[in-house]
């Protein structure tokens, strides 16, 4: 079943396309590589970016739905491309605001070219008071993801399309390793730029009673 957003709590999470989400709470709009935007955003509060490349770190993008006030997160690489109130983050890092806590996970290719390692991407963990989101970014699956099984993650948001990143036999490897209760696949689908494929059944088939994985409808 394909459903328009995920609910929990009072906690909203919308798959806009590609990697881009909006994660809203009572309180906060948080989105994470806004790429690809629905009509009329909302403004944010929290903007979260994993890394440089266009599809993830888009300045127009940004601006669209920054405020005075927004906080924009990210590595190095991309925030040295953009304006605003910025906050540079490594992998390990942690910032808590707002009664929001978000740390940056490493988050890179083993084998491909496009992520190195020593890059500075990021995922994302994203804590509302307990409920803990992980957005993966742009990654393969990654030793470090053998951490996050510890930390009870409530939903991993993780990229299937292959090409760029995992497809679907290796992040349900990744939902293994992670053990979250629910996982929501993302990177996948067509943009006017770019096309990925995936398989949604299979990736449900492999990952199995690990976790419940919740289809989400692309919302712009």
């Amino acid at each position: 079943m394909v459903e328009p957003y995920l609910k929990i709590g009072d906690i909203t999470i919308e798959w806009l396309g590609h990697a881009t989400f909006r994660i809203k709470s009572k309180r906060t709009v948080i989105y994470v590589d806004p790429f690809v935007l629905d009509s009329n955003a909302e403004k944010a509060d929290f903007i979260l970016v994993s890394h440089e490349h266009y599809d993830h770190c888009d300045d127009e993008k940004i601006k669209e739905i920054s405020k005075e006030d927004t906080i924009i997160i990210g590595p190095p690489s991309c925030i040295s491309k953009i304006m605003g109130n910025l906050k540079v983050m490594h992998p390990g890092d942690k910032l808590s605001e707002g009664g929001v806590t978000i740390r940056g996970i490493p988050s890179y290719n083993v084998v491909k070219p496009f992520h190195p390692k020593d890059s500075g991407g990021l995922g994302f963990v994203v804590d509302f008071a307990g409920i803990k989101i992980y957005h993966a970014g742009d990654t393969d699956k990654i030793p470090e993801m053998e951490e996050l099984a510890n930390e009870n993650i409530t939903v991993a948001l993780l990229p299937i399309g292959g090409t760029y990143t995992m497809d679907e036999e290796s992040a349900a490897e990744a939902v293994k390793m992670i053990q979250p209760m629910m996982v929501v696949p993302m990177h996948y689908g067509a943009t006017p730029q770019i096309t990925l494929d995936a398989d949604l059944e299979k990736f449900k088939e492999l990952v199995g009673n690990t976790a419940e994985v919740r289809i989400l409808e692309r919302r712009a």
